[in-house]
This record gives structure tokens, sequence and C-alpha cells, in this order.
């Protein structure tokens, strides 16, 4: 399944009301930025041979990646449910995303409701910390029951 981390204007970017990045903003984004391509689709191929293809009307790449392989390893951005998502995103990307969140008006949050700054470093020590000094009876979200 993977890590992701999103760019919302959302407080928690799992909520299903707030605001929204609409696919036309993310589009508008992408147009302006010449780091960015929209693509519009994503393809790989497996171990055995096999194309994969996911289809997406949001999915971007940033082109300018340092890791960035035209066959392989990209940086996919993909406009999802108000939201924009990257899988696995590495300190670099992290980056990136901050630099997106800061020209959408959003936030770069990671699944486990960590905030990233705009060096691609989050407050998870801090929220751990927090997590870990409450009582048993904490009002933590269902979701976050393992930390």
């Amino acid at each position: 399944m993977g890590y992701e981390a999103h760019i919302t204007r959302k407080a928690e970017w799992f909520e299903e009301e707030g605001p929204e990045i609409t696919i036309e903003e993310w589009k508008n984004y992408v147009v302006s930025d010449p780091e960015m391509r929209l693509d519009g689709f994503a393809e790989a191929t497996t171990p055995d041979g096999n194309t994969l293809r996911v289809e997406s009307p949001g999915l971007s790449v940033w082109g300018a990646y340092s890791k960035h392989e035209e066959a392989g390893n990209m940086a996919w951005f993909d406009h999802y449910k108000g939201r924009i998502t990257v899988k696995n995103p590495d300190e670099e990307i992290l980056i990136k995303m901050h630099t997106i969140a800061s020209a959408l008006e959003a936030k770069v949050q990671g699944d486990e409701g960590e905030i990233y700054d705009s060096n691609g470093q989050s407050n998870w020590q801090e929220l751990r910390g927090n997590a870990e000094s409450d009582s048993c009876a904490s009002k933590k979200p269902w979701w976050r029951f393992w930390s």
C-alpha cells in the first residue's frame, strides 16, 4: 500500500468536508510550473513484462526530480478527492510539495497527520511526544490506535 503525503487545505487530509483544491486549480498550477507536466496517466512494466496503466485527469509528473528516469522512477503527483497525493515521497519531493502547497494556499500533511515544512521535515516527533504523554483514555482519532 505504501505511505502517502498530501497537499491539502483541510484541517486533516482525510476529512470529507472542508476546502478542496479543484482539478482546475491543479491543472492551472501544473501549466504554470515549467518543472511539471500533466500526463493524465502513468505506465509501468511489471517484472513479468505486463504493462500496468493508471489513468487520472490530474496525474502529473515532476520532471526536474533528481531521481527522475523516463523508464522507471518518477515523482507522480495526483489530484484526488480535492487534494494532491504523492506515494512514498522522499525529502526532495516533500520540499517540492511544500512549494506547490504554498502556491495553492495549502499545506503538506502525511498519512499520520504530521505536517511538513519547507525543508521537507515533519512535526512527527512533536505529535508523537504529545501522544505518548496522553493517558490511555486520550481522544485520539480511531485511526491512530497504533501510536
